[in-house]
């Protein structure tokens, strides 16, 4: 009966302790959104219901903005450099887990190492590479130079170590070459992993700022984020229900790619970390 007692204790202090956590990260969405259906005279209030609900904000913010082509500029950029970051991590992770070459794992080292390097310190060098090539305000200076990354690399690596020896074995015995057995075997396998590299890649540049403020300049070719910054900018700083709902047709789209996908994400998360 104690015992019985004692484990109720421990999963009311653990629930307790996950519900305040969850309340802690969703209340700021929730109130971003609450504002964006509020009156500017009740922006700023704690009120968890508004007393009226509005889309003046809305209205607004599609006055003021091409929200559309907004939408559809971030969909270009981010949907652009996740396709490309899946091709090429994808086949420098089998590289780095399938095959056979000197300096394999020295080189997976160096790659895991690039990861500490943020990347206000390399702005400055890419923003010349894309001057010199006249890429200035073109989706080629915004997209290829923040494609690719480490952290995809690794979570293929680790993902098809899981994959058994013996499946890809039978399948050079067939007479398949690397290529087919990335793409039409390792790939369809691993939905997880392209799974969680998509949504973690779509992410970057989907809310970048800082780098779209560097190389664009042309409102025509702007995303939605940095659209948003400008009309924030621009005299419209004390709108802040338009602000919230220019944040929030922003965090709508993440937010419902990781609830479509989270089963896959949270396997390909457990399984990273399996094998080294």
């Amino acid at each position: 009966m104690g015992r019985k007692i004692g484990d109720m204790i421990k999963k009311g202090c653990l629930y307790t302790v996950l519900v305040a956590g969850a309340v802690m990260f969703v209340f700021p969405f929730y109130w971003m959104v609450l504002a964006s259906l509020k009156t500017p005279e009740e922006v700023f209030r704690l009120d968890l219901i508004p007393s009226r609900v509005t889309l003046d904000s809305y209205r607004y913010m599609f006055e003021r903005i091409p929200v559309w082509k907004g939408l559809y500029n971030s969909f270009v950029f981010a949907g652009s450099v996740t396709l490309i970051t899946l091709i090429f991590t994808s086949m420098a992770g089998y590289a780095l887990a399938r095959l056979k070459f000197r300096g394999r794992d020295m080189l997976f080292s160096i790659m895991l190492l690039t990861m500490m390097i943020p990347f206000q310190l390399l702005m400055i060098p890419l923003y010349i590479i894309v001057v010199k090539l006249h890429w200035m305000n073109s989706f080629a200076g915004l997209i290829l130079p923040v494609s690719v990354n480490a952290l995809g690399v690794f979570i293929f690596r680790q993902f098809f170590l899981t994959v058994p020896q013996e499946l890809i074995d039978a399948a050079r015995i067939d007479g398949a070459g690397e290529w087919r057995i990335l793409f039409q075997i390792m790939m369809p396998i691993s939905k997880p992993a392209v799974v969680t590299v998509a949504i973690l890649t779509f992410m970057g540049p989907w809310n970048d700022l800082l780098w779209p403020l560097l190389v664009m300049r042309d409102q025509q070719l702007m995303p939605l984020a940095q659209m948003a910054t400008l009309f924030g900018l621009e005299g419209q700083g004390g709108q802040w229900g338009s602000i919230m709902a220019v944040n929030t047709m922003l965090a709508l789209p993440v937010i419902a790619l990781y609830l479509f996908f989270q089963r896959y994400f949270i396997e390909s998360v457990g399984s990273s970390g399996m094998k080294g």
